[in-house]
């Protein structure tokens, strides 16, 4: 077993890092930080747990640790859900100090020699990680991307031979997507905010580095445009986008591709039976009815119509967040990174 923490358990993306942690059969979690105002209490005391998830028991009786270095002497692999502003520092002193960290925030997506990986879209990224020890760094720093990112890179896997320049895309994004406090109740109950601040940028430049070339120790950015207009929906979990790709292959070839699609790795605990799923019928997927498919890892679509263009839709605090951070250090594991 390796022992593993999480940075920033108390939020909503670390409950749900601890939530798939809690039975992990290969990680053992053994620290939880948060602010200095939670230190040395039990996670049990001052975790506001989600009402819709069955608390952790085992996970309950752990003294919350402050969110630094010296925190962390006693794991090999820590889970980064902090802000972006705090998680930059955080995350580098850790990598510097040789702990391999596996990050949710977007402070380095960008970084030329930080894998941003999808493990079913680009797994062949992570030799970045050998890149960053040749710059001197004792641990490393591996990231997964933004929520809808995720989501649409996924979506888009099986259909990558297809010939296309341009992609457009339109999200309708879960409230949980802004965490407990992101989205006042009295600005989306009957309402449609049609604005989230960074989100249309990050789609358009994670998506061409995910779906870049390796080569020659660097990521060659995908021959693509990527244009994205974001949407904050009235729906707790769940992101929904409509998705139009300008290729011109027959809606069958494509159907069979979603239909046949196999990713390009195997046997990791959290990789769903189904990466992506696809459904034949017009009114599918639906977040109510779709998003804890594969628990909460699989991305589905449907609709899919002349154009190219059709609906994906996946979990945003699981598959776009703690559940493909989880997966991405499974895939460190497996291929001997730790």
């Amino acid at each position: 077993m390796i022992n593993v923490g999480v940075l920033g358990a108390t939020g909503a993306v670390g409950q749900r890092f601890v939530q798939l942690l809690a039975e992990h059969p290969w990680f053992n979690l053994t620290t939880l930080t948060a602010s200095e105002r939670s230190a040395g209490k039990k996670y049990r005391d001052v975790v506001k747990w989600r009402l819709d998830v069955p608390f952790p028991d085992n996970i309950g009786d752990i003294r919350v640790s402050p969110t630094n270095v010296a925190s962390l002497k006693e794991v090999d692999l820590v889970f980064s859900a902090l802000p972006a502003e705090i998680a930059k520092d955080v995350e580098t002193a850790c990598a510097n100090g040789g702990l391999a960290v596996c990050s949710n925030a977007s402070s380095h997506r960008m970084e030329p020699d930080i894998p941003l990986v999808v493990p079913e879209v680009n797994p062949d990224h992570l030799a970045l990680i050998d890149v960053q020890r040749d710059h001197g760094r004792d641990g490393f720093i591996v990231t997964n991307p933004n929520c809808s990112t995720i989501v649409m890179t996924l979506a888009l896997a099986p259909v990558r031979g297809c010939s296309f320049q341009k992609i457009h895309v339109a999200t309708m994004q879960a409230v949980s997507g802004a965490g407990f406090e992101g989205v006042p109740a009295m600005g989306i109950y009957d309402n449609v905010i049609p604005y989230i601040g960074q989100e249309e940028q990050k789609m358009e430049t994670e998506t061409i580095k995910i779906m870049g070339t390796f080569r020659n120790n660097a990521v060659q950015p995908a021959p693509f445009q990527v244009s994205a207009s974001c949407h904050r929906v009235p729906v707790l979990d769940g992101h929904t986008m409509a998705i139009w790709l300008d290729a011109r292959e027959p809606v069958e070839k494509v159907k069979e591709a979603f239909l046949r699609y196999k990713p390009p790795i195997e046997g990791l605990p959290t990789q769903p039976k189904e990466s992506v799923h696809f459904f034949d019928e017009p009114d599918r997927p639906q977040p109510r009815l779709d998003r804890n498919r594969g628990n909460g890892m699989t991305v589905s679509v449907g609709r899919l119509r002349e154009g190219i263009r059709f609906i994906a839709m996946g979990h945003n605090t699981i598959r776009g967040a703690a559940g493909a951070s989880v997966l991405n250090a499974e895939l460190i594991s497996s291929r001997k990174y730790l």
